[in-house]
């Protein structure tokens, strides 16, 4: 007998009544793979840019979404040793791939598949997947951040930036982020060493200033656009730039020539070696999940709309859904 799942399914292309919560086949295990018992996921940026159609042409209709994943395992292929059903695990989906998160029950190759920290709950774990990875290979495989460097980190207070402020500081980092006013205590506490408000400031004098026209060593794009073109005037020479921003329209980075700087674009890549070794960090608590908010399955439209708007709703990390 066919195996059913509930799944909010993306139907159509656009707003946030763009899902349907439906009754769906679960998808058969193949014999490198593990079927998990979705407990919790998360809301990204990618996430809603899938809905909204930014990615229309890899992403046949319709479709199960979402990047991020904690759960139990439920069976396990035939060629798996790795794992075990009852281990509690987490991961992202693969991007593009047949399913993503937002559904009871989930399929992935093994080696996608990380145990997940016992000291984190599932909304947490799921929390960190996609945005721990991301946040690791932009650091580490990248910009190859080293102890006692400077970085920016723009947009301290999201969901990439809180993640990012803790990993920079536990890799020995001084780190400098933008953040509004009312969130600088917050990104403080996390171990941001100088809070810029973008609203009030102009960072670029600020870090010029602290600095003494030295400049960063790395700048951590999260925002894009203007940001992304101004970047290079706080950066030191050999710095190195990461976006997860694709360029939407030309930029003139005239100022990173003069500075002999490196441009990395991030889209992450998934695999189980970088969650292992951000899962060192998560049990030493050097890395700590923030949620902002959490929704249900059933309301995944809802949660959307929360991230989307941000920072109208004074957004502190992640949002999450419990399934």
């Amino acid at each position: 007998m066919e195996r059913s799942m509930k799944a909010a399914v993306l139907t159509k292309f656009g707003g946030y009544d763009a899902f349907e919560i439906r009754d769906v086949a679960v998808p058969a295990v193949g014999a490198r793979e593990v079927r998990v018992r979705v407990h919790a996921t998360a809301v990204n940026p990618l996430d809603y840019q899938v809905r909204r159609g930014d990615y229309a042409d890899y992403v046949p209709l319709p479709a199960i979404t979402g990047h991020d994943i904690s759960g139990v395992i439920e069976e396990t292929g035939s060629d798996v040793s790795e794992f075990s059903v009852g281990d509690e695990v987490y991961y992202t989906p693969l991007i593009f791939g047949p399913q993503g998160s937002y559904a009871e029950q989930h399929v992935a190759h093994v080696d996608l598949v990380a145990r997940k920290p016992k000291n984190l709950t599932h909304e947490e774990a799921a929390s960190m997947t996609l945005v721990g990875g991301t946040v690791w290979e932009a650091f580490v495989t990248r910009a190859q951040l080293r102890v006692g460097e400077t970085i920016l980190i723009h947009g301290g207070a999201g969901g990439v930036g809180t993640v990012a402020i803790q990993l920079a500081k536990a890799m020995g980092a001084r780190v400098f982020t933008t953040a509004t006013s009312g969130h600088h205590d917050f990104v403080k506490g996390l171990g941001a060493d100088l809070a810029i408000d973008y609203q009030t400031q102009d960072y670029i004098e600020v870090i010029n200033d602290v600095t003494g026209g030295a400049g960063v060593d790395v700048v951590f794009d999260t925002i894009g656009g203007d940001t992304l073109t101004n970047s290079p005037l706080v950066l030191a020479q050999l710095g190195r730039i990461v976006t997860l921003v694709d360029i939407a329209q030309p930029q003139n980075l005239i100022e990173a020539w003069g500075r002999n700087a490196s441009y990395h674009f991030v889209f992450t890549r998934q695999n189980r070696g970088k969650l292992d070794a951000l899962t060192g960090l998560l049990d030493r608590g050097l890395v700590k999940p923030v949620i902002g908010a959490r929704f249900p399955l059933d309301r995944i439209g809802d949660a959307h709309a929360y991230l989307e708007a941000g920072s109208a709703n004074n957004l502190r990390g992640k949002v999450v859904i419990t399934v």
